[in-house]
């Protein structure tokens, strides 16, 4: 029983999710339970994702927005090799994340920041967008909604 509170401590420090598999043997007049515990380091809960730096939901601002990204629990680094807890910011304007696994497209509403850039300046229509902050890997896999941050802003004249 000390190891299962042990692990789950654990886990509440380091902010993960854990599924549990358990089994029991008997050795003589002993019994064991083994619990195989897996941890998702790629959980976001606790701090762990992307952030926006001075932008906050419902925020008025004025043209050129700027856009300073952040990420917590993985690092940046330029699209190319793909590196585990690894990769780059996209910005999605007026659209969702983009599902785990699946390119992020590239057109003008889905902006890569394939060469390690954490700040950007949109120039958007006056009234409200959407704007969502993705993460994803050297060849611009998604890491999924987990990985993404979604804000509204008003765009005033």
């Amino acid at each position: 029983m000390k190891n299962v509170i042990l692990i789950s401590a654990l886990c509440a420090l380091f902010s993960c999710t854990q599924n549990k598999d358990s089994s029991t043997s008997t050795v003589g007049d002993t019994t064991l339970i083994t619990e195989t515990i897996t941890l998702d380091v790629l959980d976001t809960v606790g701090g762990k994702g992307v952030f926006y730096v001075d932008l906050k939901d419902s925020q008025e601002v004025k043209n050129p927005v700027l856009v300073k990204m952040g990420v917590k629990g993985m690092e940046i680094e330029n699209a190319g090799a793909i590196s585990e807890l690894k990769g780059h910011h996209h910005i999605i304007v007026d659209g969702e994340s983009t599902p785990e696994g699946q390119p992020v497209l590239l057109d003008e509403t889905h902006l890569h920041f394939g060469k390690g850039q954490t700040e950007t300046e949109l120039k958007l229509t006056p009234g409200y967008h959407t704007i969502t902050l993705q993460f994803g890997n050297g060849v611009h896999s998604s890491y999924g909604p987990r990985w993404s941050k979604t804000i509204t802003i008003n765009v005033k004249k």
